[in-house]
């Protein structure tokens, strides 16, 4: 859709005010991701419905699409199917995937396979990943990882991270009859990470740290990790942390982990906060703070956490009545701060 080097928007407005359909769904293109002209959705809808209501398929489902979003005109899902619907009916694949979608939101998952399947047939790379997705899934259609690789890898060689790190997912655990494959799955962790996705990210890492399909080396551990953390993934912002703790792959530094640790632990994330209590304790990293240990350890327990009860339990030993309380306090008082 995009209309790179198209920076000078006068000769495209021209041709659609006199009437060019395709000039008028490529001045709503200008207009939706301002090239030659200040962004403006409102624009860009008014352009797209000019043009598709001469029947113009890509216009049509590009209207689809501002209506499902709420982009220059009032969120409507029905208008929004009303346009796929023309487009799709039309053999647009954009639009039939964009049917699929509207088809999900609602569980109609019969139907979300099939208007998936008519683009994802046509190679559109979303249509093959939530294909992909829905064979996982089992929704739509019976559970098959065979069809689901299959989809996954159409998807993923038009570089979709998403069905590159579920590819990663399937062969390093062996689902169905797929094999087990450390070396496929790092190959397609590696593929996602290099696109930004965390969750990619965090998984390199963690195959780095465990020799999982390449040698192990906890400084590439490291390196996956700290991009995965930046972008506030928990795991790896423990992960990362536990590496400076023990001083892998990179030089130990207390205070070093003690960040990751918090930062993993503000989200929720049990084995961090076990880990920063434990520093509270030994005053690694932070200052000696045995209510701050409490605390930590007792927001894991309440989690469930066995360690963590394990380890509130035995502090609590050393601790006054009244450092308890405090302890408890400081505890609800972050529950119910963090909404957890």
């Amino acid at each position: 859709m995009s209309l790179t080097g198209m920076a000078d928007q006068r000769p495209v407005r021209m041709a659609a005010e006199q009437g060019n359909v395709q000039a008028q769904n490529n001045l709503g293109v200008m207009y939706e991701e301002g090239l030659g002209v200040p962004k403006n959705y409102t624009e860009a809808a008014k352009w797209y419905r000019k043009a598709a209501q001469q029947g113009l398929a890509q216009a049509q489902s590009n209207l689809g699409r501002m209506y499902a979003n709420g982009w220059g005109v009032i969120q409507n899902n029905t208008e929004a199917e009303k346009w796929f619907r023309k487009a799709a009916g039309q053999g647009f694949a954009q639009a039939q995937f964009g049917l699929g979608l509207r088809r999900l939101a609602v569980q109609d998952y019969i139907q979300a396979v099939a208007w998936f399947r008519k683009a994802a047939e046509q190679g559109d790379a979303q249509a093959e990943y939530h294909l992909g997705v829905m064979y996982e899934n089992g929704q739509g259609v019976l559970q098959d990882y065979v069809e689901a690789v299959k989809w996954h890898h159409k998807a993923a060689e038009q570089g979709v991270a998403r069905a590159q790190f579920n590819l990663g997912v399937i062969y390093k655990r062996g689902l169905g009859s797929i094999p087990k494959d450390y070396s496929k799955a790092m190959a397609q962790y590696h593929k996602a990470a290099e696109h930004g996705l965390a969750r990619a990210q965090a998984n390199l890492g963690i195959m780095y740290a465990n020799g999982q399909g390449v040698l192990q080396n906890n400084t590439e551990a490291a390196k996956w990790f700290r991009k995965a953390a930046k972008q506030g993934f928990a795991l790896a912002q423990y992960s990362l942390g536990f590496l400076y703790e023990d001083g892998q792959g990179v030089l130990q530094d207390y205070d070093e982990a003690a960040k990751w640790y918090r930062m993993a632990a503000e989200q929720g994330y049990g084995s961090a906060q076990i880990n920063l209590g434990i520093m509270y304790v030994s005053g690694k990293g932070v200052p000696q703070n045995i209510i701050q240990a409490y605390k930590w350890l007792s927001i894991s327990s309440a989690n469930g956490n066995e360690r963590g009860r394990k380890g509130r339990d035995i502090i609590a030993k050393r601790m006054t009545p009244a450092q308890i309380a405090k302890a408890q306090e400081l505890a609800l008082e972050w529950t119910l701060r963090s909404g957890q």
